[in-house]
């Protein structure tokens, strides 16, 4: 099926690994167009570098999400790149696990401001798009509580109150806003990765928690990501997308 994404914009945070260099990985194969950033330079170039060779149209930069000025500044120069936005994906966490207030402090810069600043600074280009929206990464842990309570599992739960108030807010617009609850996702230098390394008894517990006998692979996620940003998706809008292989046992009504 054609999702009707070639010659689209995008802009993905985080775009360099995991869920969300598959997410970029995606969008460009549908032939979007696609600025993605994340921190550390050299990884955004390796990225550019191993994208552009394939023919994709991307452009990357090294941003400190938290950092709400320079946030603005990339959102701005990306769109002026493509000369207009039609799709936005906030995908960056600063993964700040754990109850410290430090931990409270990072997860609402990061998870939560990131995605309010990258949504305003990206507006007045959605706003002229006739294909826009806006896909939130969220996760399973603000659905329920788990190990990764407090801080993390906060901003996350309210990151699905904000993509549902926004697709009330915007829809007179046109602008569709939805949510995404990843499961627990392995890859290769990712947290769960980690985890297996560091803290085997979480790993085993972890695993063993979901049905399916395995962790996601970071293009099912972005499967469902890039459907939801798709035109093909243009009545589905304040929707939180669950893609976690069972794991969670809530009833979402």
């Amino acid at each position: 099926m054609d999702l009707q994404l070639a010659g689209l914009r995008a802009l993905v945070t985080g775009g360099t690994k995991g869920i969300g260099r598959a997410i970029v990985d995606g969008l460009v194969a549908e032939g979007a167009s696609v600025a993605f950033c994340a921190r550390t330079e050299s990884d955004v170039d390796t990225a550019v570098e191993e994208l552009t060779a394939k023919g994709a149209t991307v452009v990357g930069g090294a941003v400190d999400v938290g950092d709400g000025p320079s946030l603005a500044a990339w959102v701005q120069d990306a769109a002026t790149s493509f000369g207009g936005l039609d799709i936005v994906v906030t995908n960056v966490s600063a993964l700040a696990i754990g109850p410290t207030e430090e931990n409270w402090r990072s997860s609402f810069e990061v998870d939560m401001m990131h995605t309010v600043r990258a949504v305003e600074a990206a507006m007045p280009f959605l706003e002229q798009s006739r294909s826009a929206s806006v896909t939130v990464v969220s996760s399973v842990s603000g659905r329920e509580v788990d190990f990764a309570h407090a801080a993390y599992g906060s901003m996350k739960a309210a990151l699905v109150h904000y993509a549902q108030a926004q697709a009330f807010e915007l829809a007179g617009k046109g602008i569709r806003v939805n949510s995404v609850c990843p499961g627990n996702t392995f890859f290769e230098g990712g947290v769960w990765s980690n985890i297996q390394q560091g803290d085997p008894d979480l790993y085993g517990k972890a695993l063993a928690l979901n049905p399916t006998g395995r962790m996601a692979r970071p293009e099912e996620i972005a499967y469902g990501v890039i459907m939801l940003a798709s035109p093909r998706a243009s009545f589905i809008s304040g929707t939180n997308l669950v893609i976690d292989g069972a794991l969670t046992r809530g009833v979402q009504l």
